[in-house]
């Protein structure tokens, strides 16, 4: 399509509507609330959709405007009152692997600046340029940040290891 005539808005949000609401569920831990943000964030890319200069990068400029939406929800004073913990796994959870187990729990401990940096880069394959777009932050930080956050996780799973083992 010509930059005259663009690709109508469904067709460029449409499938990076799934990988928004990953990236909800991972910085809300609700699927509900995922769901509420990433309709927000597209309502937000429509209405900023003429500022977008370059069409090719429209997967990291609608995650960052899913990435900002869930930062003010969890800035939100319900969220902080009414948010109680869930439990991340059902019965079923115990008939998975030992090490699935620890890898959750370890992510679990990382704090939010390092764990969504790491999960945009490893599950949703984003180059650290993405990443840093998305976060807000510059690529350098943004491969800083998943060094650092992978650092941190191996030596939380070796010392659960030496826990189990020892």
């Amino acid at each position: 399509m010509s930059a005259a005539n663009p690709p109508p808005f469904d067709d460029l949000l449409g499938p990076l509507v799934g990988r928004g609401y990953a990236l909800a569920v991972t910085m809300l831990n609700d699927r509900a609330a995922a769901e509420d943000a990433v309709q927000e964030a597209a309502i937000k890319a429509w209405r900023k959709l003429p500022r977008l200069r370059d069409r090719s990068a429209v997967e990291p400029w609608f995650l960052s405007i899913v990435a900002n939406q869930c930062r003010s929800v969890r800035r939100g004073r319900w969220w902080s009152v009414l948010k109680f913990p869930e439990l991340r796994h059902d019965n079923s959870a115990q008939d998975q692997h030992a090490s699935a187990l620890d890898l959750d729990r370890a992510l679990d401990r990382l704090s939010a600046e390092e764990r969504l940096p790491l999960l945009l880069h490893f599950y949703m394959d984003m180059t650290f340029e993405q990443v840093g777009h998305v976060v807000g932050i510059s690529m350098t930080a943004a491969r800083s940040r998943i060094y650092r956050a992978l650092d941190r996780l191996r030596l939380d799973l070796q010392s659960e290891e030496a826990l189990d083992h020892g």
